[in-house]
Protein backbone atom coordinates (compact mmCIF):
# COMPACT_ATOMS: atom_id res chain seq x y z
CA UNK A 1 0.00 0.00 0.00
CA UNK A 2 2.80 2.38 -0.84
CA UNK A 3 3.45 5.24 -3.24
CA UNK A 4 6.36 6.43 -5.34
CA UNK A 5 6.14 9.98 -6.67
CA UNK A 6 8.60 11.99 -8.71
CA UNK A 7 8.35 15.52 -10.12
CA UNK A 8 11.63 15.93 -12.03
CA UNK A 9 12.12 15.93 -15.79
CA UNK A 10 13.74 12.80 -17.28
CA UNK A 11 13.06 10.90 -14.07
CA UNK A 12 11.40 7.70 -12.85
CA UNK A 13 8.98 6.75 -10.09
CA UNK A 14 8.99 3.01 -9.47
CA UNK A 15 6.96 0.92 -7.05
CA UNK A 16 6.72 -2.84 -6.48
CA UNK A 17 4.17 -3.07 -3.65
CA UNK A 18 0.66 -4.49 -3.94
CA UNK A 19 -2.19 -1.94 -4.07
CA UNK A 20 0.40 0.76 -4.69
CA UNK A 21 0.81 3.81 -6.90
CA UNK A 22 3.66 5.22 -8.96
CA UNK A 23 3.18 8.77 -10.23
CA UNK A 24 5.50 11.01 -12.20
CA UNK A 25 4.82 14.65 -13.08
CA UNK A 26 8.01 15.49 -14.99
CA UNK A 27 8.27 15.62 -18.77
CA UNK A 28 10.13 12.77 -20.50
CA UNK A 29 9.69 10.56 -17.44
CA UNK A 30 8.34 7.15 -16.44
CA UNK A 31 6.09 5.74 -13.74
CA UNK A 32 6.35 1.97 -13.32
CA UNK A 33 4.50 -0.36 -11.00
CA UNK A 34 4.77 -4.14 -10.66
CA UNK A 35 2.48 -4.82 -7.69
CA UNK A 36 -0.84 -6.67 -7.57
CA UNK A 37 -3.82 -4.30 -8.16
CA UNK A 38 -1.52 -1.31 -8.55
CA UNK A 39 -1.48 1.82 -10.69
CA UNK A 40 0.97 3.92 -12.69
CA UNK A 41 0.26 7.52 -13.73
CA UNK A 42 2.21 10.09 -15.71
CA UNK A 43 1.37 13.78 -15.86
CA UNK A 44 4.29 15.11 -17.91
CA UNK A 45 4.64 15.37 -21.67
CA UNK A 46 6.37 12.58 -23.61
CA UNK A 47 6.28 10.26 -20.61
CA UNK A 48 5.34 6.58 -20.13
CA UNK A 49 3.13 4.88 -17.52
CA UNK A 50 3.84 1.14 -17.15
CA UNK A 51 2.01 -1.42 -15.00
CA UNK A 52 2.96 -5.09 -15.04
CA UNK A 53 1.14 -6.47 -11.99
CA UNK A 54 -1.98 -8.63 -11.81
CA UNK A 55 -5.15 -6.50 -12.20
CA UNK A 56 -3.22 -3.25 -12.55
CA UNK A 57 -4.04 -0.05 -14.43
CA UNK A 58 -2.35 2.94 -16.09
CA UNK A 59 -3.16 6.47 -17.20
CA UNK A 60 -1.63 9.60 -18.64
CA UNK A 61 -3.15 12.99 -17.98
CA UNK A 62 -1.67 14.48 -21.16
CA UNK A 63 -1.95 13.78 -24.87
CA UNK A 64 1.27 12.52 -26.43
CA UNK A 65 2.45 10.35 -23.57
CA UNK A 66 2.25 6.55 -23.60
CA UNK A 67 0.65 3.80 -21.54
CA UNK A 68 1.77 0.17 -21.25
CA UNK A 69 -0.15 -2.45 -19.28
CA UNK A 70 0.19 -6.20 -18.86
CA UNK A 71 -2.62 -8.72 -18.50
CA UNK A 72 -1.91 -11.70 -16.26
CA UNK A 73 -4.03 -14.83 -15.86
CA UNK A 74 -5.19 -16.17 -12.49
CA UNK A 75 -1.86 -18.01 -12.12
CA UNK A 76 -0.09 -14.63 -12.55
CA UNK A 77 1.42 -15.75 -15.86
CA UNK A 78 1.61 -13.26 -18.71
CA UNK A 79 -1.47 -13.39 -20.96
CA UNK A 80 -1.09 -10.19 -23.04
CA UNK A 81 0.49 -6.76 -23.17
CA UNK A 82 -0.88 -3.60 -24.74
CA UNK A 83 0.60 -0.17 -25.31
CA UNK A 84 -0.60 3.03 -26.91
CA UNK A 85 0.11 6.70 -27.22
CA UNK A 86 -2.60 8.88 -25.72
CA UNK A 87 -4.19 10.69 -28.66
CA UNK A 88 -7.31 12.11 -27.00
CA UNK A 89 -9.62 10.22 -29.36
CA UNK A 90 -9.07 6.45 -29.25
CA UNK A 91 -7.00 6.56 -26.05
CA UNK A 92 -8.18 9.37 -23.79
CA UNK A 93 -6.12 11.50 -21.44
CA UNK A 94 -6.90 11.32 -17.70
CA UNK A 95 -8.58 7.92 -18.14
CA UNK A 96 -7.58 4.64 -16.49
CA UNK A 97 -6.85 1.65 -18.72
CA UNK A 98 -6.13 -2.01 -18.13
CA UNK A 99 -5.50 -4.93 -20.47
CA UNK A 100 -8.41 -7.37 -20.58
CA UNK A 101 -8.78 -10.22 -23.06
CA UNK A 102 -5.74 -8.84 -24.88
CA UNK A 103 -7.20 -5.35 -25.39
CA UNK A 104 -6.93 -1.95 -23.71
CA UNK A 105 -10.16 -1.22 -21.86
CA UNK A 106 -11.24 1.76 -19.76
CA UNK A 107 -11.74 1.27 -16.04
CA UNK A 108 -13.16 3.57 -13.40
CA UNK A 109 -11.10 5.14 -10.62
CA UNK A 110 -12.40 2.69 -8.02
CA UNK A 111 -12.23 -0.46 -10.20
CA UNK A 112 -9.56 -3.15 -10.03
Amino acid sequence: YSAATNTGYYSAATNTGDYSAATNTGDYSAATNTGYCSAATVEGENSVAIATGYKSKVKSTVIGSAIVVVERNDNYNLAAIQSAIVDGEIIKADTWYTCKNGKLVEVKDNEM
